[in-house]
């Protein structure tokens, strides 16, 4: 294990090398999630399930979207494992490998036609290993820049991981974008939309050499030093002590991924098939949304330092609750420019809901148990909210022929948010060292 940092100089320089070195790795790391989103959306259903209808064709794309969200946990409990035995960088460094890897190969993935129901097959399993990787990449990420932030600003280090999301999803809409418009239909079809794919190698590449660069947290090494000889398994003692702050977050968390995930994966599909809008159109729609995202949920994570976690988080839900309806009817115009209020509107609630996630989620467990936990919570919560948000959607407008459906769905889901944060503790003023004493859920 790296020796941490000791002087009080080193320790400043260390944690912007962190900030820097947390926020282009999970930039990375999102990117190579978010373009399988844009190909859900886009291209997945004609050329992995061409033999059934265009609805059910749509509909199988987006279940192996879900797919990877299922596979998260499962990354978050291994990975969070040895993160929270071994350290947080060697897992983190093994993260953008699984991730990158998987979406290299997807990107080289023949199609059903060319090899048959391997395809899709094929096409599960590379989403699996997408979803264990960013289900361990989130935890230690946060952790890497929590636990190295001074007190008071826990909150705007956790925002440099979240703005990663929505940059990662900048990234994502530029390259199909590029794609898009350079490369003629026919085309994009056959080749043109596996070069964001294949694009990660680079990524990979860069974000292996910014992470084996970093040192271990301080906060870890010296729980490490003290902690004792025979430990118990983080998962089991997670579940066995600390299961209340993992369902009271993680369903915090779920409201913010459904709206999350309908702008990730759901509005691009909608204006395309259901408005019959260009794809560069919907495409540049929501690169714009993820701008003002981006820039919003900075400012909200440093306002959670001052004003709280919970007060930012229920701002933004009674937000969301308010513009879950006319977020639709602006969108339905099919006026771009009233389409991308309507996007600015559902943005700026997710970002007060998302930015304060980061430092909460981390202060609710012990350092020897954090990675496990604040994983299982985010993942779980990701899970439950957002996996199936395509699905549902797809479906709820099929069945109901209106967009009002969605955002009764919408509503829906903001206020089980709002019902499970009563249950998360105010956190932005707690020492890290004495989270766990006596142990959360006891």
């Amino acid at each position: 294990m790296s020796t941490p940092p000791q002087s009080e100089q080193d320790r400043v320089k260390a944690s912007r090398q962190v900030l820097a070195a947390s926020f282009i790795g999970t930039t990375f790391e999102w990117y190579d999630f978010f373009i399988y989103a844009s190909a859900a959306a886009l291209v997945f259903g004609p050329l992995f399930f061409p033999h059934v209808s265009e609805f059910a064709g749509q509909l199988a794309a987006f279940s192996t979207f879900a797919v990877g969200f299922v596979a998260r946990p499962l990354g978050g409990i291994v990975i969070g494992h040895f993160g929270d035995r071994v350290g947080r960088k060697s897992m983190l460094v093994l993260c953008l490998l699984c991730m990158g890897l998987a979406t290299i190969g997807i990107g080289l993935l023949p199609t059903y036609e060319q090899i048959g129901i391997w395809a899709p097959i094929l096409l599960v399993l590379l989403r699996v290993f997408q979803g264990i990787g960013v289900g361990g990449e989130w935890g230690g990420a946060v952790l890497m820049a929590v636990e190295y932030a001074p007190p008071n600003r826990r909150g705007l280090y956790g925002g440099f991981v979240q703005i990663g999301t929505p940059a990662g999803l900048i990234l994502a809409n530029l390259a199909f974008l590029g794609v898009v418009a350079w490369v003629p239909e026919e085309h994009f079809f056959t080749w043109g939309w596996r070069i964001p794919f294949l694009l990660s190698a680079l990524l990979v590449i860069v974000g292996l050499v910014i992470r084996l660069r970093l040192e271990e947290t301080p906060v870890f090494a010296e729980a490490r030093a003290t902690a004792p000889k025979h430990e118990s398994v983080p998962f089991i003692e997670v579940m066995r002590s600390h299961w209340k702050p993992v369902i009271a977050g993680g369903m915090t968390m779920s409201s913010t991924a459904m709206i999350g995930y309908i702008l990730i994966a759901y509005v691009m599909s909608y204006g395309v098939k259901q408005l019959g809008m260009p794809k560069q159109t919907m495409i540049t729609l929501v690169l714009l949304a993820s701008a003002v995202w981006l820039v919003t949920c900075l400012l909200f994570a440093t306002w959670s330092d001052r004003w709280g976690r919970r007060r930012i988080y229920i701002g933004g839900a009674i937000g969301a609750l308010l513009a879950a309806f006319p977020i639709f009817m602006l969108i339905d115009t099919r006026q771009p420019v009233l389409m991308a209020l309507g996007l600015f509107i559902l943005t700026v609630p997710l970002a007060a809901m998302y930015s304060p996630i980061a430092a909460m989620l981390s202060e609710l467990f012990p350092t020897r148990l954090r990675y496990t936990g604040n994983s299982l919570a985010y993942q779980v919560g990701t899970l439950a909210g957002g996996a199936f948000v395509p699905v549902i959607a797809t479906t709820l407008y099929e069945v109901y022929e209106t967009s009002k459906a969605i955002s009764a769905y919408i509503v829906t889901w903001v206020s089980f948010g709002l019902i499970a944060v009563q249950f998360v503790p105010e956190t932005s003023r707690i020492d890290l060292n004495e989270v766990g004493s006596p142990p959360a859920g006891r």
